[in-house]
């Protein structure tokens, strides 16, 4: 079964990216039925309609509050027939009633190891707070800010002279591999999550290994093409 898809983005736009590159590349059991902004003219934009991908902005500031605004963003996702929601870089937080509107269906991705390091500054505040491990985590979304079940999470080393942007870089090479891999999971329904705990059917073991910015410890681990 192909899952269909509205991808929230506000900024560039990259996990967006890696997303319908493994789509095109046949890995993926998605389409991506919308991609929406609540920002005009951003870089996500772009690449959106680079890849003929249907595109719309829904602009927070156009609205008189957040809930009138997040209803028109419930509008649109269903409108276009997308029954699951991918945050990629969304900088909305989302409210409970959007949750419930898309049932066990709403991931997120977050650049650091959650619980810790919430919020739009992850990997600033993991690299002033000399951390000697970060990362990336996809979860489930509930209506808290960087909050809800843990589905895959990947390591990398941080070392004191890491600042935000070079512990970024790093994190954000292994952000492209596990969200893809995260939404076949959800679009196979291998998906359970029980008393707050994500479990996987068939889970792979979790895998050390080089990626191309260093070692990383990536958990659970990767399957073929991912």
């Amino acid at each position: 079964m192909t899952l269909p898809l509205a991808i929230l983005a506000s900024g560039s736009g990259t996990n967006l990216e890696s997303i319908a590159r493994r789509i095109e590349q046949g890995l993926l059991d998605a389409r991506i039925n919308l991609v929406l902004s609540n920002r005009p003219g951003t870089r996500g934009l772009e690449r959106a309609e680079g890849m003929g991908l249907p595109a719309r902005v829904e602009d927070h500031k156009a609205y008189p509050d957040r809930a009138s605004h997040e209803e028109a963003v419930i509008a649109a996702i269903r409108e276009h027939g997308a029954e699951a929601v991918v945050l990629a870089g969304y900088m909305r937080l989302v409210s409970r009633d959007f949750v419930q509107a898309f049932s066990g269906q709403v991931l997120n991705i977050h650049p650091s190891l959650l619980p810790g390091f919430r919020g739009a500054h992850a990997q600033r505040d993991a690299a002033e707070y000399g951390v000697r491990l970060s990362g990336a985590t996809v979860h489930f979304v509930d209506e808290h800010m960087d909050h809800g079940p843990v589905i895959i999470q990947a390591a990398v080393p941080a070392s004191p002279e890491d600042d935000g942007d070079s512990l970024a870089g790093r994190i954000l090479a292994l952000e492209h591999r596990i969200y893809p891999q995260a939404v076949q999971w959800l679009a196979q329904g291998r998906l359970r999550v029980r008393q707050g705990r994500v479990y996987l059917d068939d889970a792979p073991q979790p895998v050390a290994e080089e990626s191309p910015g260093g070692p990383c410890l990536i958990s659970p681990g990767l399957e073929r093409g991912f």
